[in-house]
């Protein structure tokens, strides 16, 4: 699987387009800022840092203070993928990101999402 396209996306792109989805649903970038600061233990300057920058998901990830331990508990699918058994763990870390966006914008609650 070739992934190194994904890898290079930056993160302000794709943050931007979470925003943009879970608005869609009467979500905000409060709560998406929540579960990227759960995911990767970057604080609110961090987040704002990284949404300023040209940094690629892989910077983005490579650099995260804390990534949390209960990731693992993430499960389901994303682009046809089961998140749980995707071996790159750059790749992996993405689509959980991307999956806990998706609850958000399906309407769990934050509470459910950051398990």
């Amino acid at each position: 699987m070739n992934t190194a396209p994904y890898y290079k996306m930056t993160f302000s792109k794709i943050y931007l387009l979470y925003i943009a989805k879970v608005s869609r649903k009467d979500h905000t970038k409060d709560e998406v800022d929540q579960i990227v600061s759960w995911f990767t233990g970057y604080d609110q300057k961090d987040i704002a840092y990284y949404a300023q920058t040209n940094a690629t998901f892989e910077t983005f990830f490579n650099n995260a203070p804390h990534m949390h331990p209960n990731r693992s508990l993430i499960k389901g699918v994303i682009c046809g993928l089961r998140v749980e058994d995707i071996e790159d763990s750059l790749v992996q870390n993405i689509r959980y990101l991307d999956k806990l966006i998706d609850e958000l914008y399906k309407g769990k609650l934050l509470e459910k999402i950051l398990r």
